[in-house]
């Protein structure tokens, strides 16, 4: 199924459609030319030129019927590959797996596009720092066969002063994603210090709900989702922040990304904790952060079994009819086991979850 999509990938004219809209059009290309009088002269099946629709080129009616037949059977079997569940790979992990070996990810440029391409995931969430950065980013996944349905994008909202050039930003890196095929944009409203004790008191929650869901309210009249995502900070003083983000705002503008393994080691490393709150807001899931651990150390590869019960996550959301967009992010840290490489783990990390699918 892969080499079929990287042939396809080459011929953009209908590389733009979905496979099954692409097999409709062939299928109506090859009915209309059953009546017409094309002269022959050609030994090769010009499927090329069907690829790139240039059909004025197959002027052997014969041939051309043979090319359609091709041409239709290849977008079949790539459609049933299309079904396979989409799988993404966020950027954080393959920063940490960089760091491990003393390198900077995102100077790696199109080669760690390549690597990520070649694990055999379907899609890559950046963190959007510009709109220049994601028109980039955009042309280098699509030659690699990646698509970008999300990004997560930082946001600060807390201070009102400072919260409306936050969300402009946001808009304009959205904008340019949105020219990608990126639907839904997943942001952490930064603390107030990254990595500090600090927190934010009852007017700077109050300011930064009603910041978010102003940005989710511009994002929906973009036909874009905004999705809320958290790490462990917001899980302090009774979880006020990570609760109030989500009472205060309404529910049509502001989803959730639900990054279980934060939640979890937010709550003290609690799945009591993590499926109350799928419990209370299961509603708004419309992405999932995947990463494992054992005995609360991030694993270098993701599992349905460890510190947190995926297929009891999985059989929930499935009970209530949910499917989130699945993006892996098993990143490492300090004391992770150090056994493999970016590329190896990721390879097992797809493979694990596409069993449990």
């Amino acid at each position: 199924m892969k080499s079929i999509d990287r042939e396809w990938g080459s011929y953009p004219k209908l590389r733009r459609a979905g496979a099954f809209q692409r097999a409709l059009d062939c299928w109506s290309l090859f009915l209309d030319s059953i009546g017409g009088n094309l002269h022959a002269g050609f030994e090769i099946p010009c499927l090329k030129n069907v690829l790139n629709g240039n059909l004025m080129d197959c002027m052997n009616r014969r041939q051309f019927i043979t090319t359609a037949t091709m041409a239709t059977s290849a977008f079949a079997v790539q459609g049933l590959a299309a079904q396979a569940p989409h799988i993404a790979s966020n950027v954080y992990p393959w920063m940490t797996f960089a760091r491990r070996n003393d390198r900077n990810w995102t100077e790696q440029g199109p080669e760690g596009i390549g690597a990520v391409a070649s694990t055999g995931v379907h899609g890559f969430e950046p963190i959007g720092d510009s709109p220049d950065q994601i028109r980039k980013l955009a042309a280098s996944l699509e030659d690699n066969g990646l698509e970008m349905r999300s990004l997560y994008v930082n946001s600060k909202l807390h201070e009102a002063k400072e919260a409306e050039a936050s969300i402009d930003l946001v808009l304009a890196i959205a904008s340019e994603a949105s020219k990608a095929g990126a639907k839904i944009v997943v942001t952490n409203p930064s603390p107030i210090r990254w990595g500090g004790p600090e927190n934010k008191n009852d007017l700077q929650l109050h300011t930064q709900a009603t910041a978010l869901d102003h940005l989710g309210a511009r994002l929906r009249e973009r036909g874009m989702i905004l999705a809320y995502h958290n790490h462990d900070a917001e899980l302090r003083e009774g979880a006020r922040e990570f609760h109030h983000m989500l009472t205060a705002t309404d529910p049509a503008n502001v989803k959730l990304c639900l990054d279980a393994h934060w939640v979890y080691r937010g709550c003290g490393n609690s799945q009591i904790a993590l499926f109350d709150a799928v419990e209370h807001y299961h509603e708004r899931i419309v992405e999932l952060h995947l990463r494992q651990s054992e005995r609360g150390i991030w694993t270098e590869v993701f599992k349905m079994d460890g510190d947190i019960d995926y297929r009891r996550l999985f059989d929930q959301l499935e009970s209530w009819s949910i499917s989130p967009h699945l993006v892996l992010e098993q990143a490492i840290e300090n004391e992770t086991p150090d056994s493999m490489t970016a590329v190896e783990a990721h390879v097992r990390s797809r493979e694990n979850l596409l069993a449990a699918l």
